[in-house]
């Protein structure tokens, strides 16, 4: 079976070796890195069975990216708690999308309308509204990159067509193909990073109801999202520019 490998990180300065990866099957870690072939190198190995091969990394990278506990315990949090991240962080609040619909919205009533006649309406006086437009106006950012598939589905065309209430406020919504995203690397998840040193891990059933929201401090794997967040900004496109481009797919 073909094993499920997530990029874990690397201390190199130039190219991609060395570095870890993690086998999200099993749980192991893969080492990548400069083969050790010399006879009497491979002499001094103890317990270095047939079939078994030996790599030299540099110690910090096992120190740096290597997993600091046998077994990661999530430390979960109540919405309260994640509400008030948006009111405590300091410079940058961000998200990646990549659900085919969220079952909140099709909660709202916002949704309906746009069933309905093909645009939604806005509540300026929306606490998500005036959070966010307090936070922008005091200089911070916060922004997203949403993942959509093609053509789009219809919770997709909704938020496409919401993000421009989103962006009165002082959002930055940005968009990406699916099929980009997967070529680009990007992981199947969904989570908001702030500061660049908090992640909050966004959890959904089958249905995309929100089941929990796991909190990461781990600088390790803080740094991981922080990539992810990096790549899907090289490659995104505008709100306006995405959405010009789904006109021409429906």
């Amino acid at each position: 079976m073909v094993r499920r490998l997530r990029f874990t990180g690397t201390d190199s300065k130039v190219d991609g070796c060395p570095a870890l990866h993690t086998d999200e099957g099993t749980g192991e870690i893969i080492v990548q890195g400069t083969p050790v072939t010399d006879p009497e190198d491979l002499a001094q190995l103890r317990h270095f069975g047939a079939g078994e091969a030996a790599v030299a990394v540099p110690r910090e990278l096992l120190v740096n990216w290597g997993p600091k506990e046998m077994e990661r315990v999530p430390e979960l949090v109540d919405r309260a708690t994640f509400r008030r991240l948006f009111e405590t962080f300091e410079h940058t609040a961000w998200r990646l999308e990549t659900r085919r619909g969220y079952a909140s919205d099709r909660q709202d009533p916002d949704f309906q309308a746009f069933l309905a006649n093909g645009s939604s309406p806005c509540d300026p006086d929306e606490p998500w509204f005036v959070t966010i437009k307090a936070q922008t106006d005091a200089g911070k950012t916060v922004g997203r990159v949403r993942v959509a598939d093609a053509p789009p589905t219809t919770e997709q065309l909704f938020l496409l067509d919401y993000a421009r209430h989103n962006a009165a406020f002082g959002e930055d919504i940005r968009y990406l193909w699916r099929e980009d995203a997967e070529r680009a690397g990007l992981p199947a998840e969904d989570f908001w990073i702030f500061d660049s040193r908090l992640v909050a891990l966004l959890h959904f059933d089958d249905e995309d109801n929100l089941l929990d929201i796991e909190l990461i401090t781990e600088p390790a794997e803080v740094v991981r999202y922080a990539m992810v967040r990096d790549a899907a900004m090289h490659h995104a496109v505008p709100r306006d520019q995405f959405a010009a481009q789904v006109a021409t797919v429906e």
